[in-house]
């Protein structure tokens, strides 16, 4: 059957809102016009999309399941009709993870592209939200299952990290440290943990007791607040710039090194026509800078081993 994108998308207005005169209000027509375009989808289906009651609307079972495929074919027709239109779009590129500042990365790799239209995410959640709504064409960051499926990734860097700590923990001034010997120590975490996988498998995998959560406000009150308890300790990738701090220092993780996985993530077949060139400077960043070397004896890599990811392993 063909179906109709005009009812489609007042099916997900709708069910995004669920509330019919909202999901109108979007549309820019009435409410009576918006029931019979769902009406007339629910008869083409064959199937009840939503129920409607004294409190308000909801979907059904057949509902819920229509409603990815939906929005898919809807950024997939916005998609068609941008390729036509406007050739020259930027790549809309979200990044997350801020504390850990995924910037550096993106802007060494397509620092002479301009046609990049960089936004922030939230987090993992937010941005995989944004590309299956068609908000944004591709993100950065660290990527963990479970992902939707329609949703592709590529590893494009491992990046060993450090620990960052008080000047007077007992470990300050080694010239490394073991993971396991900061179990008698406290974790500083941006928010909480269990919404923070790679933090969250650190502390399983090393055997870290305590740790305190705060919220995320940036690397200065990181350090602030890792300067207030000797105790403390936080995580960073080795190349994120720290501005100095005279209560503070990084010290090297061996035996193993854990490493912070970056991504790129994008939704279907990666159409925009930026993408390809994207990654193909992800490439030669990662083969220049030797971003992809992996050793399992010497390094920890949280989940999988690289090439088990759902993307294409780098050549």
């Amino acid at each position: 059957m063909d179906l109709d994108l005009a009812q489609v998308r007042a099916f997900v207005l709708a069910a995004e809102e669920l509330h019919f005169g909202h999901a109108a209000e979007e549309l820019s027509i009435s409410q009576q016009a918006l029931s019979k375009r769902i009406a007339r989808l629910e008869s083409a289906l064959g199937r009840r999309l939503f129920e409607r009651g004294g409190q308000g609307v909801r979907l059904t079972d057949a509902g819920r399941r229509f409603l990815g495929p939906a929005r898919q074919a809807l950024a997939a027709a916005d998609r068609a009709v941008a390729a036509v239109l406007d050739v020259h779009r930027p790549l809309r590129i979200d990044v997350w993870g801020h504390l850990y500042a995924p910037m550096r990365t993106l802007v060494q790799v397509a620092a002479h592209e301009p046609r990049l239209q960089i936004g922030h995410g939230r987090d993992l959640p937010s941005v995989v939200t944004a590309l299956l709504h068609g908000d944004i064409d591709a993100a950065f960051g660290r990527v963990h299952p479970p992902l939707p499926r329609g949703l592709t990734h590529r590893l494009v860097r491992l990046e060993p990290v450090d620990v960052v700590l008080n000047t007077n923990h007992p470990l300050a001034h080694a010239p490394a440290i073991r993971p396991e010997q900061l179990q008698d120590s406290v974790l500083w975490t941006p928010g909480p943990l269990h919404r923070l996988d790679f933090l969250h498998r650190f502390t399983e995998r090393f055997g870290i007791r305590d740790h305190i959560e705060d919220p995320n406000l940036g690397l200065e009150h990181c350090l602030t607040d890792l300067a207030a308890d000797p105790r403390r300790f936080c995580l960073l990738p080795a190349d994120v710039p720290l501005p100095p701090h005279p209560a503070v220092r990084p010290v090297p993780l061996v035996d193993p090194t854990p490493l912070y996985a970056w991504s790129l993530l994008w939704r279907g077949n990666g159409d925009h026509p930026l993408l390809a060139a994207l990654m193909n400077a992800f490439d030669t960043e990662a083969q220049r800078n030797r971003w992809l070397e992996y050793d399992p004896t010497r390094d920890w890599l949280p989940g999988h081993h690289p090439t088990d990811t759902a993307a294409p392993a780098h050549p």
